[in-house]
């Protein structure tokens, strides 16, 4: 009986022990999960403040202009001519009308040098438009071609903004590309339907975001304008429907018809310009041009033109003279054209001679249909249309000039008076002004003939120098609004430095008292400033609450940190790596003032990467234990080799010419891969992962999970992703010729929406749901008669928080590769191994906790954005990404992909942060939570640093000549860098931390 009772007690008291262990488990987890809830709150928070820094500073430094709300009106014309009278709709407003109809062709991306012969060694784009040239040279009466000058940024939107108001374009447009805005000012299109005219549109659908509801919806036709990897949808489309519209029998039905093909500029994208594919569609144009010619009347322009250029790759949005140097056509089967004034009949040879600005469309194209000329205009109009053949007709000249002249006066006092300039900033045009003026109304009453040309002379210098001052007026910028968002973004460097690298701050621990205090403290001065702003007439709303959430939680901070117990050190580096760390972030910085470090940033990268590994092969060599030692050195070795192999993807910016030579693509004129770039995915499905199982496999962590998705549906992923670009170059080079290229594109997109559900889907799902890369073996020995008690050994343990939580990377990587090129494929691969080397380097170096790892992180993930073929310019945007696994835009996936494939390298690097914390930890390791904070803090202080020097600059260099071509578009790639990590880092990394920590700990118990 007593045997039986202590057996009782026994089980009893391990009943109990086992229900105190539970409990005490689950008030840890309940402890953990609610620290690491409000530490994703603290950072993001801190990407809200990031947000706020960068609205007020963008607010003030992106060009902005008053819009005014007037309209020229028909009867009211801006001076008087008395050789016209009182005009009207029928015979033309302000000028006699010289067609009744128009056929307006936009042939996208249409440079100039494309339209004009070229006899030795021509390139594919040479010689294949043959049409504009011929017709200019062999009829100068019914044709002229000249040089198309547009203004940056050269993006479609902006650019068919420019070409109907006649407006200078401002940058901040260029973000809207993907999404146009009606436009509300007045315009060209605007007086053409206010006229009662019959609009019909043909192509590009981003016309119907700029004019809704403009064209007669029963004739026209609208098509998805970004699908780059279409050439031939939209062309046909548009000449479907333009040609029977040409009909005798259908121009009744029509007045203007916009028909805008995409076909050249979509094979530029996806090709380049030197291509045959580029060759095929503009001998496709000169073939449709040569056709609208033939179907013409004598009272209908044709005007043929290009809304920008292409660069050397094809790729547009910058302000090279690729990009800016498009051509215009204007065609009539009567003679109305000439050359007069330049007596040069041949079209110019360059885009340098004679050229003409694409806001000078507008003031041409309303007077030649008898339009009044849009109220913003600052255009003037084009001689060549105006001069007439054989002598020229300077009265005529000067009488357009004189109205175009006088229709910007107006607009420039009403400017002024809506801005409340000083009229004396316009003195120097005023002059010019004032002489035309008088020279005009002398010709007009004693009809002194011979001083047209002289008038014609001194309006056309006034539209030019108060061209130039609206220029510089619109330069202006809001520095108030600048220095609110630089204070801002300094306030979170602030934060993000205490937060992270202080020696007396609590880290995790004192997440609730700042959250509590910002909280608080910017909810009630929010409160405030919404208060005082509606008590304040014109004050902004938005605006003032803005500011007052983002000072108010700064402010909050500030309380909590000064009201907290612990001790409140300046953070500064205290060893040899915090000052490595620091002095590879401060050097970027104040490097980025200069226009040479910023265009030569991917070597200065490499540069730091390699310096890098060879400081952490000298410190490995020091070690005591010969593992470490050894290991270090190996690491130290592989990362360098790693580093140097990458730097082999290349794309090089023009300012790099021609001392860099990209390997990117097939050639530096090409967006396409060369064959043997194929072999790359190849490689990367057989290597990556034995490299990864390498890895694993030292810390004999090789086992349960990681066999399943490193060995089988990494290597599943990345040969689906080789086999869909092996696919992609068929299709581009048109390698199956019996092949349906509709039936390619599905393969392709099925394909590509499979790799996307096993990294999104099925990898997240893996994740939260699968165990630590453990395995557990229980072994027991007998001597034959008694049995030895059973030992248990478990593999992996020694790093089962590292292993499994690296299993996120191989998720991810498995989706970013596909949006990446064969080369970026490779690029990506090796950032993965080198992302375990550097922890290998760190772990044998016990540098776990030192502000190096996630400084060296984030360099790594900057480094291989350029290794995927990017750079800080408009151009390099790889805009076919966002059709990789779609048909037509879809938002808001299609902007996401586009991010994916931009921003592929520091979203790997964002997401893999915790494991500097993690990686070669015991299973029952503490303050893993306020390491992985660190670290995390310390990688977005890096590129807070770097956004805020890019920012900081831009702003001081807001005069300099590059501020366009280098200072503005590394700002915001800088500030779209620092959003993108700082949402990665808070949820995806800290959420998958979340559940590793929680799988691990199923296992091991709670810490």
């Amino acid at each position: 009986m007593e045997d039986i009772t202590k057996q009782y007690k026994a089980v009893k008291s391990r009943e109990n022990w086992g229900e105190s262990l539970a409990k005490a488990n689950k008030e840890k987890s309940i402890r953990f999960k609610a620290t690491l809830s409000l530490l994703i709150c603290f950072f993001l928070w801190i990407a809200l403040l990031h947000g706020l820094g960068l609205f007020f500073f963008t607010k003030g430094f992106l060009l902005t202009r008053l819009v005014l709300d007037e309209k020229s009106q028909c009867d009211l014309p801006p001076i008087q001519n008395s050789k016209h009278g009182l005009g009207s709709q029928e015979n033309g407003c302000w000028h006699p009308k010289s067609f009744d109809k128009a056929v307006i062709i936009i042939i996208d991306a249409l440079r100039y040098d494309f339209t004009v012969p070229f006899e030795s060694k021509p390139h594919y784009f040479h010689n294949a438009l043959r049409v504009l040239h011929e017709t200019a040279t062999q009829t100068p009466e019914k044709a002229f071609l000249l040089p198309f000058i547009a203004d940056p940024p050269t993006t479609t939107l902006q650019r068919l903004k420019g070409l109907t108001t006649g407006t200078l374009p401002t940058f901040i447009d260029a973000g809207s590309n993907f999404a146009g805005t009606a436009i509300e000012e007045d315009n060209l299109v605007a007086q053409l339907r206010h006229a009662g005219k019959s609009l019909v549109h043909l192509g590009d659908d981003t016309w119907h975001s700029l004019f809704p509801g403009y064209f007669n919806a029963n004739l026209t036709h609208a098509y998805d304008s970004f699908n780059v990897w279409d050439l031939h949808t939209v062309d046909n489309g548009v000449s479907e429907h333009l040609m029977p519209l040409l009909a005798v029998e259908e121009k009744s039905k029509w007045d203007v018809i916009f028909g805008h093909y995409l076909g050249v500029d979509h094979a530029g994208h996806r090709y380049g310009p030197d291509h045959p594919a580029t060759k095929a569609k503009l001998q496709e144009m000169d073939q449709v041009i040569r056709q609208i010619v033939t179907l013409l009347d004598d009272q209908t322009l044709l005007v043929v033109m290009g809304d920008h250029g292409m660069d050397v790759k094809g790729d547009h949005g910058g302000e090279s003279d690729d990009e800016v140097e498009a051509a215009l056509w204007m065609y009539s089967k009567k003679s109305i054209f000439g050359r007069g004034h330049h007596g040069i009949l041949q079209p110019p040879a360059t885009a340098k001679e004679r050229p003409v600005g694409q806001i000078d469309l507008v003031p041409t194209l309303s007077l030649l249909l008898g339009m009044p000329i849009p109220y913003n205009n600052l255009g003037a109009p084009i001689s060549e249309a105006f001069v007439g053949p054989g002598k020229p007709d300077w009265q005529n000249l000067a009488t357009v000039n004189a109205l175009a002249a006088a229709q910007i006066n107006n607009y420039q006092h009403a400017y002024s008076r809506a801005r409340g300039l000083d009229e004396t900033i316009f003195a120097l045009p005023q002059q010019a002004w004032d002489n035309g003026q008088h020279l005009w109304q002398t010709a007009q009453r004693v009809g002194r003939f011979d001083q047209y040309e002289a008038t014609s002379n001194f309006f056309s210098q006034y539209q030019e120098e108060t061209l130039k001052i609206c220029r510089g007026l619109w330069a202006r910028f809001d520095v108030p609004s600048m220095i609110k968002g630089i204070t801002l973004l300094a306030c979170s460097l602030a934060i993000l430095a205490f937060f992270a690298r202080s020696l007396g701050m609590a880290g995790p621990a004192s997440a609730a008292s700042y959250i509590g205090h910002m909280s608080i403290t910017g909810g009630l001065t929010l409160f405030g400033a919404s208060i005082v702003t509606l008590s304040t007439s014109g004050a902004n709303y938005l605006n003032a609450g803005l500011e007052g959430l983002g000072f108010g939680s700064v402010a909050g901070f500030a309380v909590a940190l000064f009201r907290s117990p612990w001790a409140r050190p300046i953070p500064r580096p205290s060893s040899f790596w915090g000052w490595m760390a620091f002095v590879v972030t401060i050097s970027q910085s104040i490097g980025f003032a200069s226009n040479s470090y910023t265009i030569w940033e991917d070597d200065i990268l490499f540069f730091f990467l390699g310096t890098f590994a060879v400081m952490a092969f000298v410190a490995s060599t020091r070690r005591e234990s010969l593992l470490e030692r050894n290991l270090g050195i190996a690491q130290s070795i592989s990362f360098s080799f790693l580093t140097l192999l990458a730097s082999f993807s290349r794309l090089c910016r023009e300012e790099q010419m021609p001392y860099c030579r990209s390997t990117y693509y097939a050639s530096s004129t090409s967006s396409t891969s060369a064959p043997w770039q194929l072999v790359i995915p190849l490689l990367t499905a057989t290597l990556l992962p034995l490299a990864i199982k390498n890895y694993y496999e030292q810390t004999r962590s090789y086992e349960g999970t990681a066999t399943v998705w490193t060995g089988f549906v990494l290597r599943f992923g990345l040969l689906a992703s080789a086999i869909f670009w092996i696919l992609d170059a068929a299709d581009d080079n048109d390698w199956l010729l019996s092949g349906n290229k509709a039936q390619l594109k599905t393969i392709k997109i099925v394909i590509s929406r499979l790799i996307f559900g096993i990294s999104l889907v099925v990898g997240a799902t893996f994740f939260v749901k699968c165990q630590p890369c453990i395995s557990i073996k229980v072994a027991q020995s007998s001597d034959g008669i008694v049995a030895n008690p059973k030992s248990v050994q478990i593999y992996g343990s020694s790093n089962a928080h590292g292993t499994r939580y690296y299993l996120l990377v191989v998720s991810l990587l498995v989706g970013l590769v596909l949006l990446q090129k064969p080369m970026g494929n490779g690029a990506l691969a090796i950032l993965a191994v080198q992302i375990l080397s550097l922890l290998e380097i760190l772990s044998s170096n016990n540098l776990s906790q030192s502000a190096i790892g996630p400084i060296i992180l984030a360099a790594l993930g900057n480094f291989h954005f350029f290794k995927t073929g990017h750079q800080a310019t408009l151009s390099s945007i790889q805009w076919e990404s966002a059709f990789i696994p779609l048909t037509t835009i879809t938002y808001p996936f299609s902007p996401i992909l586009v991010t994916l494939n931009t921003f592929g390298a520091q979203v790997i690097t964002a997401a893999a942060v915790p494991l500097i914390a993690l990686w070669k930890q015991p299973p029952k390791k503490t303050g893993l939570l306020k390491g992985v904070a660190n670290a995390l803090a310390t990688f977005l202080l890096y590129h807070a640093t770097i956004n805020f020097a890019t920012t900081m600059w831009a702003g001081h260099l807001r005069r300099h000549l590059m501020l366009y071509r280098i200072f503005s578009p590394r700002f915001m790639t800088a500030a779209a860098v620092l959003l993108v990590v700082d949402v990665i880092g808070a949820l995806v990394g800290l959420g998958a931390f979340w559940f590793n920590m929680s799988s691990v700990s199923e296992v091991f118990g709670w810490t």
